[in-house]
This record gives C-alpha cells, structure tokens and sequence, in this order.
C-alpha cells in the first residue's frame, strides 16, 4: 500500500524529525555518492538488544529520509572487534579461556563457543543473522581488518602530528591517575598480542615509528601502520568519522560527555563532525543499565522465543530519548499495541497512516490486520486452559469466532504459539490461585448463577456489566473485585477483559474455574 509523503513536513515523530535535520545539512549528492549512516558496536560481549535497537532506530531514519531526499544512502555497522577484551561477561561458556586471553583483541582470541575461527567472529556473525532477519541493508566493517589492511594508515600518521593537540583535549576529562600513562596510540604487543596502555615517544613522525616500554619492562620499537596499534576510544571514533567520511550516528545517552572530545578531535583530523541523535540506555528488570560485560541484557533470539519481531521494533521505536525497562514482561504490552496499529492503519487518512508507528516498522509496507483477538487474551485463554496444545486453544477460538480457522490467520496461529511459550516460562511458575472463604463462595455462587441462566446470544458488554453489578453490591473497590477474580480464575493478579475472556474461554468452562476454587 502506497503512502502519500507529500505531509511529511507536518509529521513530528523522531525518525521524520531527524531526516529532516540531515536533508537540511545535506542538500545534494556528497562526493562519494551517497549519505553514510553509522552505528557501532563492542564486540566484547554478545549483542543485545540494545546493540540492536541502535542498527534498527537508524534503519528508521534511513527510511523516511529515502522518502524525502532523492540522495542515496548506506549504513555500516562498525565492529569494534580490534579492541582488548577487559572483562570477561559473566554470559559466556569458557570463562578460563577468555580469562587467558585478557588484554588481547577480540580479533585474536578463540571463540568461547568454539563454532568460529575467533571471539570477535562469532560474536560478528550473531549479530549478522538478527539484522538480515529483520530485512535491514547494511554493510558490516570490521576495524580489525580496517587497521589491519592499512585503511586507517593515513589518519593514524595525522593522529601522530597533532598527538600533543589530542592530548590537550582528552586529558582534563580523565582522572589523574589514568593521566599519568594516558596516551592516544595503544601498540599492540609483538609478544603477548595484547593492547598495551602505556606511554608512547614519537620516534618519526612521517614514517609513524614509536617507542614505548612494554608490560616486562622492555623498550620497544614499532610502527603505528598495518595494525600495529590501534587507538583509545575516543580517538578511535574520531579517527573513524573521518576514515569513513561518516553523516549521521545515533549514541547512548552515556556518551553525551564524550561526544565533545571526540567531535574536537574530529575537526583537529580535518572534517566536521556528523550529525547524531542521543538515546536513553535500556534498564533490566532490577533498573540497572544492561550492559555486554554484565550479561544481563535480553538478547534478541529471547524476544522472538516470545513474540513477533514487529513487536521488538514497535519497543524500539517508541520514546528513544526515555529510560525504558527492557525485561520480558513488557513483551505482551507491545505486541498488543503493534496489533491495535494494524487494525487502524487500513482506515487512516494519509496524515493519519504518517503518524502511525507501523510505516517505521515495515518500511510502508503493511500487512493486511487478521481477526481482532489479543495477544493478551490468547495469553490468558491458555493461562486458564492450562494447555500446551495448540489445537485445544483454537478449538476455543474457533467456538467464540465460528468461521475462521488457523490456515487463513497464520499470524494468529504464530501468536497462540507464542502464547504457550510464555506462559509455559513467565506464567505457570508464578501460578497463584486464591483459596476463597465461605463469604467470597457466597458471592462466587451469585456469579455462577447469573452465568448459568446467560443465553447463547448474550455479549460480552452485558457480562462486564452484570459482573460490576455483582462487585458494587458486595461494596468490592473494582480493582480489588477484579483482582480477586483474576486471582480464582486464572491464580494471577492481573488479566484481560472479563466479559470477552469468559466468551472466549465459554460459559461453561468458567463455571467450571469458580466451581473448581470452593475445593481447593
């Protein structure tokens, strides 16, 4: 389905905000061809969500600038892989290896899951696979190879002129300790391969020769070319801006501080800095930031265990500049709100499907909306089922919506398979169910009658209503009603609509629930 673009002027979203910034500084075809976008991540832990929220946001931007700019673009997904490994994340199989191997790139060391040639590889390669799943165009650089290959040699010559320049830049935002053997240049050691933070002297300026005391205390002699050192971070970004001549970088809210060094440097190598956008960083379950040596961020293989991947993007998407928690709970949430997206989409106006989230996760190609059921309610309907039976949960939907069935709904069909999996880990072990007291029977007793004597044709509004009636007599606050109900019927203190969930569940199979809690 085509959208008309033509009021793109007046769509206020992030991803319409920042392609009109770039269109706005760049105005024609760059030298090289095309507008570069950029993203970069350390591949010294497995990638998680974070890392891939990074790529996706910016595919974003691509995306709706491709619609208002005739300049072609690209995005690279910049490995840091020729960086040590510091730390070793607590995630990760071969911790004694990894240990050995501290200090080293992570181009150099095994890889822990012994499935590729090297750590950085493997952790390339995982990466890789989630970003093709989800359509992405991109090209991968490795700075491994990059500082390897000699593609940086000319830029580390420059970082040798004007090091003592760099030097007044970085060292009043370090601490005084790190000061005293601070130096851009990290060599990389001929002996142990590991990268080496020690004090450098500039022995030839023109051929990038150093000098520098290694970590037994030997004077060595090397070049800054072809891999023999890389550089501190800061440096290194810069450095990279100017290698790649890159446009356009989003960033953790983390680096907001550096980015000001860094952008000096930039200009000190000879070109202006890109434009960027800052995030807020994702929080785990305990609201403390994820983090790659941690270990303790979702990764993306364990949000599509439990859901669509257009229900990630839709998370990535909404309020980048907020801190958000990112643990499995939020999960149903968004799946639900990318469906209700779906279901208005087809009867928006133009400006309408412009501010609809969908064009940003589908790239304006949006799916037709299959039956209105929520991921919630399916989730509920096999909470109280109990079931890992696929056929049995239909059987109660095909008896709430006669006419349809799996083969002409197979988004449906996947998310009742996803239903059975969450609940099977985050619902079932979490199972609570309330023992009433003969005061609560009394007043279960009443709902159980008005259900016996419901006709067929009754709807879910007249049982919602009947239901708060009950609640209001018995002087229940509605939420605690209601969490009480959740807590017979389903041993949970939250749920879905009552009056639509008994339909779908049926009549008779909630009497049964009720019934089945005066024994307990």
């Amino acid at each position: 389905m085509d959208i008309d673009f033509s009021k793109a002027d007046q769509i206020n979203s992030w991803p319409f905000q920042e392609a009109r910034l770039i269109k706005k500084k760049i105005s024609k075809k760059p030298a090289k061809g095309y507008v570069l976008f950029q993203t970069g991540f350390g591949a010294s832990g497995l990638p998680h969500i974070g890392t891939f929220g990074e790529v996706s946001r910016t595919q974003m931007v691509i995306n709706i600038f491709n619609k208002i700019s005739d300049i072609p673009t690209k995005l690279i997904v910049f490995s840091d892989d020729y960086d040590a490994l510091r730390k070793v994340p607590e995630n990760l199989p071969n911790q004694d290896m990894l240990k050995n191997n501290l200090g080293k790139p992570v181009s150099s060391i095994p890889d822990p899951f012994e499935e590729f040639e090297s750590f950085a590889e493997s952790v390339n390669n995982r990466l890789k696979n989630f970003l093709d799943s989800f359509g992405i165009k991109y090209e991968l650089k490795s700075a491994t190879k990059l500082y390897k290959s000699g593609f940086f040699d000319k830029y580390l010559l420059e970082v040798l002129k004007k090091y003592k320049k760099i030097n007044d830049i970085v060292l009043p935002t370090i601490g005084s300790e790190r000061r005293a053997t601070y130096s851009p240049i990290l060599p990389i050691s001929q002996k142990t391969g590991k990268v080496l933070q020690v004090p450098i002297k500039i022995e030839d300026e023109e051929k990038g020769e150093i000098s520098f005391t290694d970590e037994n205390g030997e004077n060595c002699k090397t070049t800054v070319l072809k891999g023999n050192c890389k550089l501190q971070w800061k440096v290194d970004w810069a450095l990279r801006w100017n290698a790649l001549d890159v446009d356009y970088e989003l960033y953790g809210k983390d680096l907001v501080d550096s980015i000001r060094s860094t952008t000096q440097i930039c200009k000190l190598l000879g070109k202006s800095p890109p434009l960027g956008f800052n995030y807020e960083l994702f929080l785990d379950e305990k609201g403390e930031k994820i983090s790659k040596k941690r270990g303790n961020g979702m990764a993306v293989e364990e949000w599509l265990k439990y859901a669509p991947s257009e229900s990630l993007m839709l998370f990535m998407y909404y309020t980048p500049k907020k801190t958000k928690r990112l643990y499995f709970d939020v999960i149903p949430k968004h799946v639900d709100e990318y469906l209700r997206y779906l279901r208005q989409f087809e009867n928006q106006n133009d400006l309408e499907k412009l501010n609809n989230p969908l064009i940003h996760i589908h790239n304006n190609k949006i799916p037709k909306a299959e039956i209105e059921i929520s991921f919630s309610l399916i989730l509920n309907l096999v909470s109280a089922c109990q079931s890992d039976d696929k056929n049995i949960i239909w059987n109660y939907i095909k008896e709430y919506m006669p006419d349809i069935k799996p083969s002409d709904n197979p988004y449906t069909d996947q998310l009742v398979e996803f239903s059975i999996q969450y609940y099977k880990d985050f619902v079932e072990p979490n199972k609570k169910y309330k023992q009433p007291t003969d005061e609560e029977k009394k007043i279960l007793q009443e709902l159980v009658k008005f259900l016996k004597k419901c006709k067929p044709e009754i709807t879910s509004e007249e049982i919602q209503s009947e239901i708060y009636e009950i609640g209001k007599k018995h002087k229940y606050e509605l939420k605690d009603w209601f969490l009480f109900l959740y807590e017979i019927l389903l041993g949970q203190k939250n749920g879905p609509r009552l009056g639509t969930f008994i339909l779908l569940l049926s009549i008779k199979e909630t009497i049964k629930l009720i019934e089945d809690s005066f024994s307990r």
